[in-house]
């Protein structure tokens, strides 16, 4: 059980870090640009962001790449997606319908690393 909670500990820690601290202005803008770098760059810092705590749960290199591969693909897509809502909306934080859809970004993130904690478990 120590290794799950600590690896949901540095989850909880980067993910603070990644989209609220070391998040930039042009990435909150780009994000809604298919394949544009800012988006990329976005979810690509979390994808190595969470390597220590896929570490903690497995070394199994395929495990390992394959759980950060993941990340990055669900994460881009889901804040893609976000921004595309809010945009096609005109939605903004003085909007209560921006909050719902913002608190759903970030409970699919936190969704995600109950999955790749549970991914990393089942297949190690």
């Amino acid at each position: 059980m120590e290794p799950v909670l600590l690896a949901m500990l540095i989850f909880q820690i980067k993910h603070f870090l990644c989209d609220f601290v070391l998040q930039t202005s042009h990435q909150v803008r780009t994000k809604g640009i298919y394949l544009h770098t800012g988006g990329i760059t976005h979810a690509g810092l979390h994808m190595l962001g969470s390597l220590p705590a896929v570490l903690i749960l497995t070394h199994a290199p395929w495990l390992v790449t394959g759980l950060l591969l993941a990340e990055f693909v669900i994460h881009y897509h889901t804040d893609w997606a976000k921004s595309k809502v809010d945009g096609y909306l005109r939605l903004n934080d003085t909007n209560s319908l921006y909050w719902t859809i913002f608190g759903s970004d970030q409970l699919i993130h936190q969704l995600t690393y109950l999955g790749m904690v549970y991914g990393a478990l089942s297949f190690a």
